[in-house]
């Protein structure tokens, strides 16, 4: 027993010293650091003034312009001059209750509103202490009525003949006052916007504590309605992001971008707000002036954006006066460059009910069509990719008749045709004979071609290779693709050759036309570069998505037929023999819904063009769609040619200006 006394003795006393010495450390750190601190007053004044120095942030400040290619300014700010209040931490109610008053006698406010009113006349009178009974008060300590039942008494008492008694002044003082109290507490509070050059000069030399008069940011279009979807647009942060932009540094008042391309660019674009110094007697001293966020530069060209719009217009409006266009009213116009994939022109426009525009340029990135005949580069390419046809090989155009199918034939009889021909005067035949051999049949009438999902990947990946069926990478929000049909049958398998199953959008055609052109799928883009004053800080890149899915060898054969289309084909008419254009037409069967139940009702006819020039390292892609030109309820069969009158307009002007 003594033994284990005396090693528990030993212990303790061990354990007392490494204490002792452990506060001997402490306090000699503490008394180092303080005689370094002492020693030092300029770190001393330093440190006290990091603890002691508050500073706010500006309303708001500039984004940066978008401009087009050469510069010319599509979207910029208008400064407008706006009173501001931000709660100065500590501040009493008594102060903000003068603060509201002093700003109502130089400001042109509205009156508050009745709840507005009886709030400020609450804490203007002790906070309607009078108006609770002391046997509602001794409800309230029982817990039986609880501080907001209190709150809603005193609202509910306060009579309109007390309000009444008090003047105008007071009423334009609630306002201010429930301005200044809104939402989050410490955040910036817009108190009022435009206000004129006499009462932002009187707010300004009033020095009112936690009141600052400056310019609030807002966009203005240039060009009017023109892109203005694709540009997007600004407004406060979407609750379902708060926390995402919180935690990037911005505060819950920001105006950001929402949507498309001020969404899209929204770290270049936001501008760096002011920075204000709190004095001691409450009132600001600005120390950093604010910045405005970087331009975005756009590969688009306003000039031809804006005759490609103006073309379409008068194009529908031709249209109008031909029979059976009862239901044409959208027109699609693309341009861009085929060797980068950066977008010139992206028009969308509609003739409303009423005569007037729309426009509706985002639907080129989430509208999809059936393009017809225009798929036919892309799906000829399964047949030489797989060996199923060969090169100069001539057969005789005719009909198929597969199994409890109708018959399924050219737009006409189009005689001996090869693998050139069949795209230039667009055999459905030629790609129907492609779609049989490649699920390993030989034609015969009546026959079942026992067609697979396999089948139909292959001739899918292909067209994907090129952009159809696939997201294009486009700097835009929402993209979407068209639709993928998930039924197989033969004669399905027949319809996806000559395009008459699966829906693609505008911007896919687009890409499919590049990656002819180009021999690989790019991104396609509307940013051509990011400038901070004179300086490039981010410029577009080419993105290679892809090689297209077949040999260069048979990629030029295909360009020969598309530039024969042209040439002698069914396109010889959408554009002059001079440019040298290479392109595939589509005429496609749609479906409208003409009564607006959500069921289409009549069938129509959609025009397509996708094509580039000139044909040897082209300039120019570009794609037309004129949805709706026909419709089968008609009194004859007349068709108004929409996609080519304004392909050959547009074409034409881009060669002769550009």
């Amino acid at each position: 027993m003594y033994e284990k006394t005396k090693k528990r003795n030993t212990i303790n006393m061990k354990k007392k010293m490494y204490l002792y010495l452990l506060v001997i450390a402490v306090f000699g750190v503490f008394l180092t650091r303080l005689i370094f601190i002492w020693s030092d007053k300029e770190f001393f004044t330093l440190a006290l003034n990091n603890k002691t120095v508050v500073y706010v942030n500006g309303g708001s400040a500039p984004r940066g312009r978008i401009l087009d290619t050469n510069g010319k300014v599509l979207v910029d700010n208008l400064g407008v001059k706006t009173i501001y209040y931000n709660k100065i931490k500590g501040i009493s109610t008594s102060e903000e209750i003068e603060i509201a008053k002093k700003l109502a006698s130089i400001l042109s406010v509205d009156e508050g509103s009745i709840l507005e009113q009886k709030e400020f006349w609450l804490v203007n009178n002790n906070n309607g202490s009078n108006l609770i009974t002391e046997e509602e008060y001794k409800l309230l300590d029982e817990r039986k009525l609880s501080s907001s039942d209190l709150y809603d008494l005193k609202i509910e008492r306060i009579t309109e003949d007390m309000l009444n008694e008090e003047n105008e002044l007071f009423k334009e003082s609630a306002k201010i006052y429930s301005l200044m109290n809104d939402g989050y507490v410490y955040s910036k509070k817009e108190i009022l916007k435009r206000v004129s050059d006499e009462e932002y000069a009187k707010v300004i030399e009033s020095n009112i504590p936690g009141v600052t008069g400056e310019l609030s940011w807002e966009r203005i279009y240039l060009y009017g309605d023109t892109l203005r979807n694709i540009l997007g647009s600004v407004g406060s942060i979407p609750s379902e992001e708060v926390d995402e932009y919180l935690s990037n540094g911005y505060e819950l008042t920001d105006i950001v971008g929402i949507s498309y391309l001020e969404k899209e660019y929204e770290e270049f674009l936001k501008g760096k707000k002011a920075k204000y110094l709190v004095n001691s007697d409450n009132t600001l001293t600005l120390v950093e002036e604010e910045q405005r966020g970087s331009d975005l530069v756009l590969s688009i060209d306003i000039d031809i954006q804006m005759k490609a719009e103006e073309i379409i217009k008068d194009k529908i409006l031709l249209g109008k006066k031909y029979p059976n266009t009862d239901y044409y009213k959208d027109s699609y116009a693309l341009v861009s460059d085929p060797l980068t994939g950066q977008i010139i022109a992206m028009a969308g426009i509609r003739l409303n009910s009423d005569d007037t525009w729309s426009d509706i340029s985002l639907n080129t990135i989430n509208k999809s069509f059936t393009i017809g005949s225009a798929v036919k580069g892309a799906t000829i390419a399964v047949g030489y990719q797989n060996n199923l046809i060969e090169m100069g090989k001539y057969i005789t155009d005719s009909c198929v008749k597969l199994y409890l199918t109708p018959q399924k034939c050219s737009f006409k009889s189009l005689g001996r045709i090869n693998d050139l021909t069949a795209l230039a005067y667009s055999s459905n035949y030629y790609q129907f004979m492609i779609a049989i051999a490649l699920t390993g049949n030989t034609y015969k009438p009546n026959m079942k071609l026992n067609a697979t999902e396999e089948h139909f990947k292959i001739y899918r990946d292909m067209l994907a290779s090129f952009g159809l069926g696939a997201i294009t990478n486009i700097d835009l929000p929402g993209e979407t693709t068209g639709i993928i049909g998930s039924t197989v049958a033969d004669d399905l398998l027949l319809n996806l050759a000559i395009g008459q199953y699966d829906t693609y959008t505008p911007i896919e055609v687009l890409q499919y036309i590049n990656s002819m052109a180009s021999g690989t799928r790019m991104s396609l883009s509307l940013m051509k570069e990011i400038r901070c004053d004179d300086e490039v800080v981010v410029e577009n890149e080419i993105e290679v998505l892809n090689d297209v899915a077949v040999d260069e060898e048979y990629l030029n054969r295909i360009r020969e037929g598309l530039t024969l289309v042209l040439k002698e084909g069914t396109g010889k008419i959408y554009v002059r023999d001079d440019l040298l254009a290479a392109g595939k037409t589509g005429t496609s069967e749609s479906f409208y819904d003409s009564d607006n139940d959500g069921k289409v009702d009549v069938q129509t006819i959609t025009s397509t063009f996708a094509g580039y020039f000139p044909n040897e390292d082209p300039k120019y892609s570009v794609v037309v769609i004129t949805p709706n030109i026909s419709h089968n309820n008609g009194t004859n069969d007349t068709m108004y040619y929409g996609a080519s009158k304004i392909t050959k307009e547009l074409t034409s002007f881009l060669a002769d200006n550009y």
